[in-house]
């Protein structure tokens, strides 16, 4: 995601600044072309590199029922100094470098996306009535939310797809999508999304560069309409990009026209606002599925489909219920302002309530709880180790969880100090387990699924995700307006270009920065990578996570209030200011204009036959 957006960067105020002179629907079209180079360049990393291989202590075979020890006495041969060793392959696997192809990926992907939002939402409004232009745009937010509904869907689908799938034994994985190790087919992704983007770059080419302009009655304008266009003869918001386009003076005209851009103080408060609530709202959604997975014991695909069938349409109904709102009651800019507002302020509210649906931790022994399962472990006291499996000589780094007949999740087979195992694949049973006290000291592979009330608390959850999410976009589309209306109309795609590069500048790349970092302070267990170096963690403190997800979201969006209030402020002062400039310049306008229709009527007069003049009692009484 950092990657393309750096792509977006490279193109995107140049391309917003430039476009709107050129061919837009043909520039979108590449654009298209470019992703879809890009989206298939990221998957082809897949077929280049070797088959996944995760840790584990089950054997694959299913014809294998003979004995194997997970924790044979005295042997060291999977002690912790093996971890420290490299395994073979790595020095070559290190070499490969693939890496550089999802990098050239994502930058294609970026610049390929750059002109889709600026010039397409310029080109609707451009085109559109006056008064079906929010309803427009408002269609069209929707329908880009369903561009990540079917991402959600697709990326559940491919989680529950072992990455592996058509070139390995499907039966000698003993791993189920539950697990932390599991990868899925996240190559079969991009292969779907490039093609898709590939035949939408068709219509696009195909669309001519102007659209006739629909005819309507002369518009009357409100003191809100017009505040921030001084400089526009006729007052309209509609921009003809049928003018002559000469490179160098476009160029020359850049940076003075980007100075006027951000001399606005409503879009620049605008754009401070949506900077902070962009930081909190990507932070929030790019890790959700995993506080939906670590924090209610579900699946990655489960957490996907969730995002994806129930958070997302919510999303997408709310914005479409904003266009029609600001359609059927005419909002003014003002109006939009307190609107857009007013709904951020009670979704934020009802928010609030997701900081008591908490859910207690997994009991891990030796990490959240101690091997007899009565206390419970800090940080800082958790130790993996106990008396009775000091004899077993475990590797620390390795996770490969069993559930115990206690209830409890040991980290390995060897930590639950296991010494025989029957069986192959998920059907293997570990026998002799000296660190579970209970009937036959077995345990089974996987994390044990015991926490009841987690699954209680999550529908609750769903429920009020929901119900904040449709509040808080609802004033998606008014805001959106509420940007478009307040620049000069010769501005409209290099302030809608400008706004993407910041928000995606200051938010889209530096949120899910430190988000992760903030996140990855209450990891509990870290995974090791194969040829050494800190994997993946493998679980969560989930009480300190839900702290530190839900109260840095928050925090963004409390700060970013300060600032809806200041613009709020400013707004109103500029419509204040304008209401006066009118009644002032309405009345200075409508006398010029008497005493030229006088001096028209003097002029002809003078010039016309004495005899033929008569008394004129109108013009006497307007003199």
């Amino acid at each position: 995601m950092l990657l393309k957006s750096k792509g977006n960067l490279l193109v995107i105020a140049f391309v917003s600044y430039f476009g709107a002179k050129l061919h837009r629907p043909k520039i979108i079209a590449i654009g298209c072309l470019l992703m879809s180079i890009g989206t298939f360049l990221i998957a082809l990393p897949h077929f280049l590199i070797g088959r996944y291989k995760f840790e584990t202590s089950i054997r694959s075979s299913v014809n294998s029922s003979s004995y194997l020890s997970p924790c044979p006495a005295g042997d060291l041969s999977t002690g912790p100094s093996t971890s420290s060793i490299p395994n073979p392959g790595c020095e070559h696997e290190s070499r490969l470098s693939m890496w550089i192809y999802v990098f050239l990926g994502n930058i294609l992907r970026g610049i390929g996306e750059t002109p889709v939002q600026p010039l397409g939402i310029s080109y609707i409004d451009d085109y559109a009535l006056e008064e079906n232009a929010a309803f427009y745009i408002g269609c069209v937010q929707t329908i880009s939310v369903i561009g990540p509904v079917f991402g959600y869907l697709l990326g559940s689908v491919c989680a529950k797809i072992y990455v592996d799938i058509g070139f390995v034994n499907m039966e000698s994985i003993s791993i189920t999508p539950g697990d932390a190790r599991w990868v899925g087919a996240w190559w079969l992704g991009y292969l779907i999304a490039g093609l898709i983007t590939l035949f939408s770059a068709v219509p696009f080419w195909f669309l001519p560069k102007s659209l006739p302009m629909p005819e309507r009655p002369l518009p009357k304008y409100s003191p809100e309409r017009t505040s921030f266009i001084k400089n526009s003869k006729l007052m309209e918001h509609k921009y003809q990009a049928d003018e002559p386009t000469n490179f160098l003076e476009m160029a020359k005209d850049f940076l003075p026209t980007l100075r006027s851009l951000l001399g606005n103080p409503v879009y620049f408060l605008y754009l401070c606002v949506t900077i902070i609530q962009f930081n909190s709202l990507i932070g929030m959604v790019t890790y959700k599925p995993k506080y939906i997975e670590q924090h209610y014991a579900q699946s990655a695909s489960k957490a996907n489909f969730l995002m994806g069938a129930i958070n997302i349409p919510a999303v997408a109904l709310g914005m479409f219920s904003g266009g029609v709102i600001m359609k059927k009651f005419k909002l003014s800019i003002m109006g939009a302002a307190k609107f857009a507002l007013g709904t951020s302020l009670l979704g934020y509210f009802l928010s609030l309530f997701f900081f008591a649906m908490g859910c207690e931790n997994a009991s891990v022994a030796g990490i959240t709880v101690s091997y007899n399962g009565t206390d419970r472990l800090y940080k800082e006291d958790a130790s993996l180790f106990a008396r009775c499996n000091a004899n077993c000589q475990c590797p620390e780094t390795h996770w490969d969880p069993v559930c115990g007949e206690n209830g409890l999740t040991y980290v390995s087979p060897c930590l639950a100090g296991c010494r025989a195992s029957r069986g192959s694949g998920m059907d293997t049973v570990f026998q002799q387990c000296s660190c579970i006290t209970v009937g036959n000291q077995t345990a089974s592979a996987g994390q044990c699924n015991n926490r009841d009330s987690c699954q209680r608390v999550f529908p609750y959850f769903l429920a009020l995700s929901v119900i904040t999410s449709f509040i808080i976009s609802l004033g998606g589309t008014p805001g959106y307006m509420l940007l478009i209306r307040c620049i000069k109309p010769q501005l409209k795609s290099l302030a809608l270009g400008f706004h993407t590069l910041a928000t995606r500048t200051l938010a889209g790349i530096p949120a899910p920065i430190y988000f992760g970092a903030l996140i990855d302070t209450t990891c509990l267990k870290w995974g090791h990578k194969k040829c050494g170096g800190r994997g993946a963690c493998r679980i969560y403190n989930t009480t300190a996570y839900r702290i530190a997800y839900l109260g840095l979201t928050f925090g963004l969006r409390t700060a970013s209030f300060f600032l809806c209030v200041l613009g709020l402020v400013v707004l109103q002062r500029h419509v204040q200011k304008q209401e006066r400039s009118t009644l002032t310049n309405g009345g200075t306008v409508a006398v010029a204009g008497e005493l030229q229709a006088l001096r028209k009527d003097e002029s002809n007069g003078s010039n016309s036959d004495p005899q033929t003049l008569d008394y004129d009692p109108e013009r006497e009484t307007r003199l």
